[in-house]
């Protein structure tokens, strides 16, 4: 077991997050990059082997994006083998025991759905879906974590009944993980977080939690929630990807609902709103971009937004109609077919569809690597020719004002959030 302040190559840690059977998570700083991370130690005794962890790292490195849990890197040090890994602030078991409003648990469930439909797009099995493997990082990211159970799907398929027994399918407790166990188990941990209520043996509805779940949640959640959650795994959705696929039909459904009208034909509570909306599209449509609707709050927003700047809702323009010729799979920002990376998300190189470079008129910056040179657009991360992240702090012209956390330009007047890290707004 090591200690506060006690160094193991260029790390330093500060404390110990959890221990299991199998490893210890210690929350570390790194001397030289200047950032803390989590580093995880598997147990140094003779029962104690490093395949399972090798694999982990293994998967973690396939598996990229953005509800994922990043293994920023993996080495023997002092006969240890250490994986270090981004440190977030709580795990989702933490989380769920305090109050949060429907539009954030709605968010976390998204977020949740589409890290499992990612590792299932991959063909990998987790077997070990539970609140605590999902990890909550500044701004209500959420990311899977623990891939050390994984298994890769294929037709036949030996393993033992690896995972936590409060939230693993009957089939998998035999030996026989499928991909509708990983359904299952998310099923059961969406069904705590909207009720606070885990079910149990023998998962007949109407189950404990249920006029709470559907006092909160829409009849098509329940109806998704119920599928997953089905004995026979014949009946349940095949794959993470069917049922996120449904969520997100069932959730822009929602949306789309018209609002309840006042007797005089006014929308109730949003009159103030639209009108703070259309000062803002009045100043500053043009030079933002703003032609996008937040998919929570339904607000202006940009395609190159990591936050909505009303709602801090994440990604807020995903899935619009982009004016790109395509789009990055990982983000779904639009990108051109001349660019080499996503300028947005940091997301993998693209295969290379021309040699042609083409101009454009939202080009006003260039690239400060001597060695690229590229011309960049207003609000981008990353150059897209090099993938050098943009250290220069973009402005808003009209306004005077910028985020304390990431020092960008903010509508100071108008946002809640700044919309590119999310920080709130604070005013005097």
């Amino acid at each position: 077991m090591l200690r506060a302040r006690q160094k193991i190559g260029k790390y330093r840690i500060l404390g110990r997050i959890a221990s299991g059977p199998l490893a210890d998570v210690y929350r570390a700083y790194d001397t030289i990059q200047k950032v803390k991370v989590a580093l995880k130690i598997p147990r140094q005794d003779e029962h104690t082997g490093h395949e399972e962890f090798l694999h982990e790292v293994r998967v973690a490195t396939k598996l990229q994006h953005p509800n994922i849990l990043s293994v920023i890197n993996a080495s023997y040090i002092d006969d240890r083998f250490v994986i270090a890994m981004e440190l977030g602030e709580e795990s989702l078991a933490d989380r769920i025991e305090r109050r949060a409003t429907m539009a954030a648990k709605l968010d976390l469930a998204r977020q949740g759905l589409a890290a499992l439909a990612h590792a299932h797009e991959n063909k990998i099995i987790h077997c070990d879906i539970k609140p605590e493997n999902f990890i909550l990082f500044h701004g209500n990211q959420l990311k899977l974590a623990d891939f050390g159970f994984a298994k890769h799907g294929v037709r036949t398929l030996k393993a033992s009944g690896s995972g936590t027994i409060d939230y693993i399918a009957p089939e998998q407790a035999m030996g026989r993980p499928k991909f509708q166990s990983d359904v299952f188990s998310m099923g059961l941990v969406l069904y705590r977080l909207f009720s606070g209520k885990l079910p149990e043996w023998p998962f007949e509805w109407p189950m404990a939690g249920h006029e709470t779940l559907t006092a909160r949640v829409r009849p098509e959640l329940i109806d998704i929630l119920k599928k997953a959650i089905q004995l026979d795994p014949a009946k349940r959705y095949r794959t993470a990807e069917k049922m996120f696929a449904d969520f997100e039909r069932a959730d822009s459904h929602a949306r789309k609902q018209k609002k309840p009208r006042a007797k005089n034909g006014a929308r109730r509570g949003t009159s103030w709103r639209q009108m703070q909306w259309r000062e803002f599209q009045h100043q500053f449509k043009k030079q933002l971009d703003t032609r996008h609707q937040c998919r929570n709050c339904e607000g202006p927003v940009a395609e190159s937004m990591q936050a909505c700047p009303w709602c801090g809702f994440d990604n807020p323009a995903r899935g619009a109609e982009t004016t790109m010729p395509a789009h990055c799979p990982r983000c779904e920002r639009g990108v051109k077919n001349d660019w080499d990376y996503c300028a947005w998300c940091f997301g993998p190189g693209f295969v290379e569809e021309t040699t042609r470079r083409y101009p454009d008129k939202r080009y006003t910056a260039r690239c400060a690597n001597s060695r690229c040179g590229g011309p960049l657009m207003p609000f981008m991360r990353y150059c897209p020719h090099c993938r050098m992240k943009i250290r220069r702090p973009w402005k808003i012209k009209g306004s005077r004002h910028s985020c304390k956390a990431c020092n960008w330009g903010i509508a100071h007047e108008f946002w809640n959030y700044c919309a590119w890290c999310r920080e709130p707004v604070r005013r005097k």
